[in-house]
């Protein structure tokens, strides 16, 4: 039966170590990521069965009461609007109809996605939004926008109609007092407006499987070094 020995010189090893540890490190991160995700989605469904926290006129801090139920009451300012554009609810192309809600009692005010419209057949044509003038009461998942998305074209602001929502770009158009979030408006008001929200994609999964990858190149590192200075035996 042939014999074998074990030959690593220094360079190859040292170079199989800082492999070794990197990709393990970043595997480990991707699943620290993962666990991370995963607690903020039994956060969120716990929110469901929680009290609304209520929101005045004081501004809150965005991770205190970021993916919390939410409740505030005030008035809806309909010449600050925006849609965000190609928004698809069964099927059918859209706006989401995002509004500032100035809040009773404050000048501070909440931006509020009031939910889905269809769009018109013409782009030249907005829908009609119907927008109650009286005090109201809303309550929703406090939410804040992504600033990870992708813009095909440079036109992405035209008029009312955003091709995206960021609270800095929102900012920069209308110069009112913000809260730093934005409301996903859940109660029901008569306004003819579709509001059937999706459980956030926080993307569990693909940290689940980038840790993976990370972990089977960090095996392959090793098996590769130990098949390159194993030899038989002279």
């Amino acid at each position: 039966m042939p014999r074998y020995r074990f030959t690593p010189s220094l360079w190859p090893t040292l170079a199989a170590i800082i492999g070794i540890v990197a990709t393990l490190a970043l595997g480990n991160w991707q699943l620290g990521r993962g666990h991370e995700k995963a607690a903020m989605a039994d956060r969120i469904s716990s929110a469901n069965h929680e009290a609304p926290i209520g929101l005045s006129g004081a501004e809150v801090r965005a991770d205190d009461v970021v993916w919390r139920r939410v409740e505030v009451r005030g008035r809806f300012e309909p010449q600050h609007a925006v849609l965000i554009d190609n928004r698809i609810v069964r099927g059918t192309v859209g706006y989401f109809v995002v509004m500032p809600l100035k809040i009773a009692d404050s000048d501070r005010y909440v931006l509020v996605n009031r939910g889905w419209i269809a769009a018109t057949e013409s782009r030249t044509t907005l829908p009609q939004i119907r927008t109650p003038a009286e005090t109201l009461r809303i309550t929703g998942l406090a939410t804040v926008p992504s600033k990870r998305y992708l813009e095909l074209s440079t036109n992405t602001i035209e008029g009312h109609v955003w091709q995206n929502l960021t609270l800095d770009r929102y900012r920069a158009t209308v110069p009112i007092a913000l809260q730093p979030i934005v409301i996903q408006q859940e109660n029901a008001i008569d306004d003819g407006l579709v509001r059937e929200w999706n459980p956030p994609d926080l993307g569990i999964d693909k940290h689940y499987a980038y840790a993976f990858q990370w972990f089977v190149m960090a095996a392959a590192i090793l098996i590769i070094y130990v098949a390159l200075n194993v030899r038989k035996a002279g």
